[in-house]
């Protein structure tokens, strides 16, 4: 099982010693909370592997898709189960293909000294496209989702047209993916806090997508260093 050990050492690579304590610790401390007030099972399980996920993704390592694979089918789970059809729709028929295909897309990319992708910035037409479909895409959702009796329409079509272009941003290595899951974060939490209130035990979604909203601004910044640094020594 020397592989499993090299491939360890080589997904834990570059991680500062701020970084390597309070990761594991955040995690930590939300399953410990969520079992203590008897969370939703799947709920904890999902929250865990959707923070272990964003946390390597924020790192480059490509081990992420891993845990993204496992955390995307917990969370159809609890999407269905709140009547939340558009993040259903999004994470059955769009995120499962997704992580697969994101695997060997950032395999191709991998820098070899540090082990983690190379990042990438847009050009400005780039996000003017993008930005524009997504709006578009956006408003076309809220309707469906109106006439599907969603239980938050406009919350869910944001949350699942831009959770797609999040995740294109993601498989291209661009920086442009941490603004967008900033407000897909922030919102997400703003549904989930509502769902938890109407009676369903959710907690640990809720705190993974404060979570993931935290990291979305942490990882931002560290994207960003890394780029502007990249660009000065080239």
């Amino acid at each position: 099982m020397e592989w499993v050990k090299d491939f360890l050492l080589q997904e834990f690579s570059g991680w500062g010693r701020f970084e390597r304590i309070i990761f594991p610790l955040e995690i930590l401390f939300i399953l410990i909370l969520s079992i203590t007030l008897k969370d939703n099972p799947v709920a904890i399980i999902s929250a865990v592997f959707g923070i272990s996920y964003t946390i390597l993704a924020g790192k480059g390592k490509i081990s992420c898709y891993f845990f993204g694979l496992a955390g995307t089918l917990c969370y159809s789970y609890i999407s269905y189960k709140n009547s939340l059809f558009g993040n259903l729709a999004l994470y059955v028929c769009y995120y499962l293909p997704m992580q697969v295909y994101g695997i060997f897309k950032w395999k191709e990319h991998l820098n070899k000294k540090t082990c983690s992708i190379e990042k990438t910035k847009l050009l400005g037409r780039e996000n003017l496209v993008y930005f524009s479909c997504a709006i578009l895409l956006t408003v076309i959702c809220y309707f469906v989702l109106v006439k599907l009796h969603d239980k938050n329409p406009l919350c869910d079509s944001i949350t699942s047209v831009f959770s797609v272009l999040g995740l294109i941003f993601t498989v291209k290595r661009s920086i442009e993916q941490w603004y967008v899951w900033a407000v897909v974060n922030g919102l997400s939490v703003i549904m989930w806090v509502q769902a938890y209130l109407n009676g369903f035990n959710c907690l640990a979604t809720v705190l993974m997508w404060l979570t993931y909203f935290i990291l979305s601004f942490y990882f931002y910044f560290a994207w960003k260093k890394e780029i502007t640094d990249s660009l000065k020594n080239n």
